[in-house]
């Protein structure tokens, strides 16, 4: 095997073929953190596209959809709290891949799901 395969840095998929994206910064994830917010269509291809943040499982059914399904960082910006996602880190249902990418950028969701 050629060094250069080994020093190849690793992509993880939300699914196959589908890189994930990981925001640079928690503090970049500045999207709301209370009310309704509507999922463009892209992003939720339900005919109900409303979440009700103030309901904790449609909060964490929101965050689950844009991780696994956004392809350009403003969607991780409009929609995902850093601090919030930090919070509700240990109990989001994401691929393994998306969940690898986003500890090994961001160490503070590694320990908010090991002090789980």
């Amino acid at each position: 095997m050629s060094t250069r395969a080994l020093d190849a840095p690793v992509v993880h998929e939300a699914r196959p073929h589908r890189p994930v994206l990981v925001a640079g910064t928690l503090g970049e994830l500045t999207g709301p953190t209370h009310g309704l917010v509507e999922l463009p269509l892209r992003l939720w291809w339900n005919p109900r596209r409303t979440f009700d943040l103030g309901e904790h499982t449609m909060l964490l059914w929101m965050y689950e959809n844009v991780l696994r399904e956004a392809v350009r960082v403003d969607e991780l910006r409009d929609h995902i709290h850093g601090a919030t996602l930090v919070r509700v880190w240990p109990e989001l249902n994401l691929p393994r891949g998306v969940r690898a990418a986003w500890e090994a950028r961001h160490p503070a969701l590694r320990h908010a799901r090991r002090a789980a």
